[in-house]
């Protein structure tokens, strides 16, 4: 019989397993070592590529900051105006009052039985003092007053005997207050 030594054979074989086994163990290896690089490749270009994102955000950021600076200066700017127009349309709309008022009062009067002395106004209350001939001109005069749509709360403060020197006239000089009644202001073709 012949006899055939394998020994030989099987260590061949098992070195020739041993070296596939460090090849592949190698190449694995090299193949994580492959795959961390482009995977930290990939993280960093991300990391990158984030980074100008922020730093593009950050700079429209600064961008619109200062356009809001602006437009909130162009606001103060804006409500100092609008002020500046309620003041004038303001002053404009009282600046005829005073006449107004003057020449209501002065249609008021009982004629030629009665004349003003001084006239005061003020925050839109009227305090009035003159000299009528009697009484009852007195009454007319607030009667009239009272009647009018401009004025309420009309109250005689005083009626007192008031002479003339070198004259015998029994006139009465008088104080009557009373207040501006609010006024219902007709819209104009240009407002609404």
């Amino acid at each position: 019989m012949i006899r055939i030594n394998l020994l030989p054979y099987r260590a061949a074989r098992k070195k020739e397993n041993i070296r596939i086994q460090v090849n592949i163990f190698l190449g694995s290896i090299i193949i994580l070592v492959l795959l961390v690089w482009v995977f930290n490749s990939f993280l960093n270009g991300r990391i990158d590529r984030l980074n100008g994102e922020i730093a593009s955000t950050k700079a429209e950021v600064a961008k619109y900051q200062k356009i809001m600076k602006e437009i909130a200066e162009i606001k103060k700017k804006l409500n100092l105006v609008e002020r500046k127009i309620g003041v004038i349309k303001s002053l404009q709309a009282d600046r005829k009052a005073p006449v107004q008022n003057l020449d209501s009062l002065y249609h008021l009067l009982v004629d030629k039985r009665m004349w003003y002395t001084s006239l005061e106004e003020k925050n839109k209350q009227f305090r009035i003092t003159g000299i009528a001939l009697d009484n009852y001109t007195v009454a007319e005069y607030m009667t009239r007053l009272e009647k009018s749509e401009r004025y309420k709360n009309v109250k005689l403060a005083s009626v007192k005997k008031h002479g003339l020197k070198g004259q015998n006239l029994n006139l009465k000089k008088f104080e009557v207050n009373f207040k501006e009644a609010p006024q219902i202001k007709k819209a104009t073709e240009g407002e609404k």
